[in-house]
């Protein structure tokens, strides 16, 4: 799949463990909601409750992490595992609290993707030490620290919110020059 390009149907295909159907619309963003962290605590309880002391870090991440800041109603988690790609140690307890894995992504990182149970939640897993991970916590605490870049943020997703999108993949792609902009300054 190396040479696959990442935001392909062939590749969204090849890496989902569910049927890929396209989106092809706008994407919804709304206000930020005090909410959000409200629905991740109750998340992470259930996460550390499933997984115990398999879980080396989980955080809140995404624009619903950010106060203030507009996004797509869905709560980003970030799970820190000892080694993803050891499936065993974590999805069958996950799978047992509701949680479906539905992304497998040998290729990159070893990352792989969870639907939540009783919420829209996407929660992403990668390895202890994976850069990955410093850069979606960096991106997040820079964000809520940093009113300019948070308001160039919101108004670039706006724009491209607006946007007919065949894949919600192809929207979160679009905003990958305002992300590396706004890492390099974080």
């Amino acid at each position: 799949m190396d040479d696959i390009d990442p935001v392909s149907d062939e590749y969204m295909q090849q890496v989902r463990l569910e049927p890929l159907i396209p989106h092809n619309g706008t994407i919804t963003l709304v206000e930020s909601d005090p909410n959000w962290p409200v629905l991740f605590d109750r998340e992470a309880v259930r996460v550390r409750g499933a997984l115990g002391p398999a879980v080396v870090q989980l955080e809140h991440v995404g624009s619903t992490s950010v106060p203030g800041l507009v996004a797509k109603p869905i709560i980003d988690i970030l799970l820190v595992v000892r080694d993803s790609a050891d499936e065993a140690s974590y999805v069958p307890a996950l799978a047992a609290v509701g949680y479906r894995l539905v992304i497998r992504e040998p290729d990159w990182l070893e990352h792989r993707l969870f639907k939540g149970p009783d919420a829209d939640i996407n929660m992403h897993v990668f390895s202890a030490g994976e850069d990955e991970v410093d850069r979606m916590l960096r991106f997040r605490d820079w964000l809520r620290t940093d009113a300019g870049d948070r308001e160039l943020y919101a108004r670039t997703k706006r724009r491209l919110a607006q946007q007919q999108w065949r894949h919600v993949q192809h929207y979160a792609q679009a905003k990958s020059e305002v992300v590396e902009q706004i890492l390099q300054r974080a």
